[in-house]
């Protein structure tokens, strides 16, 4: 048998059979791609092969925004911020019908503009405001749910962990992906309050919120300012060429630090705890990219992505139908596997595809990432339903029936965002990032 075909069916089947076996998805990858390296160049040079490999795929200057801009969502998870976004976001949309739901929704948003943390997001907002809307009258699984589908708009809202993920795999520019998530972003926001209004519209009684006085919202708005203040710093920042992706990553810590000694909710004590629990996330994020080097390797040598590219292209000639094709599996593909070694395996097969049907790489990675995102909300494996349904101390099944109506409206939103690159690359063109 074909030396490149052994290797392919050993990967294919060995991330198979262990994903099944519910081992991590890191040992998964690394393994399997190691067995199919070891099939093929033997054991002693497999070895040299896989750690040359992981070495290369981690050293990189942009992945070292990653740690960073880890550490700044936990600092600002522990550090009062949570606390006064939230309470700016209700002074924004206090009017609103259902203004607590829409609270939750815009309060994500701004979370995750600053952190670009989805499940620090559904944890920090959830846990104030959820406690809040049960005394207005809304139902639990409904609030757990605009927490849990409100969350992932942070992951396009830059800074963004999943961009720079695609960034590093296809080669693209991070200040552009971030600028272009902006209103792919703001989007999934709509779509979430869209649903809201819905649901006070058929639930006239909950939401019904006293008007907060000019001189209180004045003062809560001033109160929130700093905080909200990073996201001048890190993406003008960036956008001036002042500094780097990865610079602003350290600078957002430092700006984070500060904030949090400044508001009293940090302590030096605290910062052993909290590098800890930063450490713990940045380390299997550096593991998945080093392991998927490896399987890049193996799956560019037995020429996976060129046969998963035919097997498209033998279909149909149609891009609306590929881009819809392909949808389709990153869906399927999001509710079992989370959306960084997703990137890391699907990225490098579908990428050259839609590229030559004249799609933009830098759009084409905004819709893998808001097709992604729909998958941390969704079972078996969404973190973000997992920890909303937690925090709002409920069962996920009832809150996966809540859920419903978003998932419409964010799975039409995709499709919006994904045939409409405008969304996308307008936002960057107008700053001069990528072409007209």
């Amino acid at each position: 048998m074909d030396a490149a075909l052994v290797a392919g069916i050993v990967l294919v089947v060995g991330i198979a059979v262990l994903l099944l076996a519910r081992v991590p998805i890191a040992v998964a990858v690394g393994f399997s791609a190691f067995v199919a390296v070891a099939a093929v160049i033997g054991m002693e040079k497999a070895s040299f092969v896989a750690a040359q490999r992981m070495f290369t795929g981690v050293n990189s200057f942009a992945l070292l925004a990653i740690p960073f801009f880890i550490l700044a969502g936990v600092l600002m998870n522990n550090g009062g911020i949570a606390g006064r976004l939230i309470d700016a976001a209700k002074v924004l949309v206090g009017r609103m019908p259902g203004s607590l739901a829409q609270t939750n929704v815009v309060a994500n948003a701004l979370f995750g503009s600053v952190s670009g943390a989805a499940v620090a997001s559904a944890a920090a907002v959830g846990g104030v405001i959820g406690p809040r809307q049960a005394k207005e009258g809304y139902d639990r699984n409904f609030s757990a749910a605009v927490n849990v589908a409100s969350a992932p708009s942070g992951m396009l809202i830059p800074p963004s962990n999943t961009l720079i993920v695609y960034s590093l795999v296809s080669s693209t520019s991070i200040a552009t992906l971030f600028v272009a998530g902006y209103i792919p972003g703001i989007l999934w926001a709509v779509a979430c309050m869209f649903i809201v209004w819905l649901y006070v519209r058929r639930h006239p009684g909950v939401g019904v919120t006293e008007r907060v006085p000019l001189k209180l919202a004045l003062l809560t708005l001033w109160r929130a300012v700093p905080s909200i203040l990073m996201i001048v710093v890190v993406i003008g920042g960036i956008l001036a060429g002042i500094f780097t992706p990865t610079e602003s990553a350290a600078i957002a810590v430092v700006y984070c630090l500060v904030l949090g000694f400044a508001y009293r909710a940090v302590k030096v004590k605290d910062l052993p705890a909290i590098v800890l629990d930063a450490t713990r996330t940045t380390s299997i994020v550096m593991l998945l990219v080093g392991v998927s080097t490896i399987m890049a390797w193996v799956m560019a040598f037995s020429g996976i992505p060129a046969a998963i590219s035919n097997a498209l292209l033998g279909l149909t000639s149609n891009p609306s139908i590929i881009l819809v094709l392909i949808m389709i599996i990153l869906l399927i593909v999001g509710t079992f596997m989370d959306p960084t070694p997703a990137i890391l395996i699907f990225v490098p097969i579908f990428l050259p595809i839609v590229t030559e049907f004249g799609v933009d790489p830098i759009h084409f990675g905004i819709m893998v990432t808001f097709n992604l995102c729909l998958g941390t909300i969704t079972p078996p494996v969404g973190n973000v339903l997992f920890v909303g349904a937690k925090i709002a101390k409920l069962r996920v099944e009832p809150v996966i029936k809540s859920l419903v109506p978003f998932f419409v409206a964010l799975i039409v939103m995709l499709f919006i965002v994904a045939f409409i690159p405008q969304l996308s690359m307008w936002l960057p063109s107008v700053l001069g990032l990528s072409g007209p």
